[in-house]
């Protein structure tokens, strides 16, 4: 039992490291995420179960997995292309990497729920690989000939090594940024629509901007390469905004804040306040970080931060600790009675243990991935909008460099749980 848990440990830091620019920091206590149904929610819509790994196909052999869609639901995302045209889309995923195969195949789970919604005119062919470019490209290359759009790599190295390379001659919708700087350009036919924590620490900025103009921050963080990274985004912005920010790391012991950092934050706080606080932690810790400032003025400081303060279903927060804190998320977490999200099936865990938040967020971008390029095949060259699963999806493509923006909805917790808060110019 306990060699299996180490396994499961040195697996899941692999992947982490592996799609280091996901929003869901994989190397995370507990995941991402918390309960996030609100009160009112409606039932929840029936669920699909993941596919099991299928047996290695044959180069181009086409893979169709029969996905259970909600009662009722049918496409209505426009018309399929013209009578006669097929369009063939290639699902290039590293479902034989040891360390992203749970994450490739949550997101072909995703993928195939939105094909089987909307698939009239349109074909998918699932390509196995590993995660290491030097098998990605050749595969990739092999794809071109079969396929009008591929959509693929996920691992990060990958992308990387593909978005450098001559080979992009046709749509691609790569799952991940490229390694370096997050505006790096891309060929003219690719698109990278990964999750991204950097950008969700940026919008984040902003929203806290507008609340407290002129204000200062504190931005908070632990050691881990994924706090640190949201930590640095979110000063980054904060300043160009023209605010003024402080950053703390603090030390943690298993994943925990240090109770002696804890009572020096509350000194500090008392003697140099500030407008806000911006937290690069996971839920537990910011949970610690509340405890610790819930006396009066204290506990009085807004608390902002990413999905990283969202643990899932798979970790559901007692208590109200964490109520008043305001964070960002996709809405397939925290606007779970929208009627885009309940359109597409839920993910059906295996052996009744549910998916991680993580996992979740990758099935979304896995319905988002299909209807990106569903939209792009039937709008060559027009800038799209969409109402995604993952969030407000802003596409530019075919007309000079690819631009891509997502926008995520914002959310407060209350009663334990957070909630949707409404989108800026509408009535609460």
């Amino acid at each position: 039992m306990l060699a299996n848990k180490m396994k499961t440990l040195i697996l899941g830091v692999a992947a982490a490291l592996a799609l280091s620019a996901c929003s869901t920091p994989c190397d995370s206590p507990g995941g991402l995420c918390a309960p996030i149904s609100s009160v009112a929610s409606p039932p929840e819509p029936e669920r699909t179960r993941l596919p099991d790994r299928p047996p290695e196909p044959p180069p181009e052999e086409a893979q169709v997995f029969a996905v259970a869609m909600p009662p009722g639901t049918t496409g209505d995302e426009g018309p399929p292309p013209a009578a006669g045209k097929t369009v063939r889309v290639g699902l290039m995923l590293p479902l034989r990497s040891e360390t992203l195969g749970q994450a490739a195949d949550a997101l072909r789970a995703g993928f195939m729920a939105a094909w089987e919604r909307d698939k009239a005119g349109f074909e998918v062919s699932v390509i196995e690989t590993g995660d290491a470019p030097d098998e990605v490209l050749p595969a990739y290359q092999a794809a071109l000939g079969a396929n009008d759009i591929v959509v693929g790599p996920l691992a990060r190295s990958a992308v990387t090594a593909l978005a450098a390379s001559p080979l992009v001659t046709k749509p691609t919708i790569a799952l991940n940024r490229p390694e370096g700087r997050e505006d790096a350009a891309l060929p003219p036919n690719m698109l990278s629509i990964g999750l991204s924590i950097e950008d969700e620490a940026r919008q984040v900025a902003e929203w806290a901007a507008g609340d407290y103009p002129g204000g200062e921050a504190l931005i908070l963080s632990g050691g881990n390469a994924w706090q640190r990274r949201i930590a640095s985004a979110f000063a980054a912005h904060w300043q160009q905004l023209g605010h003024m920010a402080k950053t703390l790391e603090m030390s943690t012991t298993n994943g925990y804040l240090s109770d002696a950092e804890l009572v020096a934050l509350r000194a500090r706080l008392a003697s140099e306040p500030v407008e806000l606080l911006f937290a690069a932690l996971d839920a537990d810790q910011a949970r610690q970080l509340r405890t610790a400032l819930n006396a009066p003025p204290l506990g009085d400081i807004p608390l902002y931060g990413t999905s990283s303060l969202n643990p899932g279903r798979t970790n559901l927060l007692e208590g109200g600790e964490l109520d008043g804190v305001r964070l960002l998320d996709l809405p397939w977490q925290v606007q779970r009675d929208s009627s885009t999200v309940m359109s597409y099936p839920r993910p059906e865990p295996r052996d009744e243990v549910r998916l991680s938040a993580d996992m979740e967020r990758l099935y979304a971008l896995g319905i988002d991935a299909f209807r990106v390029a569903r939209e792009i095949a039937l709008k060559p060259g027009q800038p799209v909008t969409l109402d995604g699963v993952t969030g407000q999806l802003t596409i530019e493509f075919g007309n000079g460099p690819a631009r891509f923006r997502r926008v995520e909805p914002t959310a407060v917790y209350r009663n334990g749980v957070p909630v949707p808060l409404p989108a800026p110019g509408t009535q609460p």
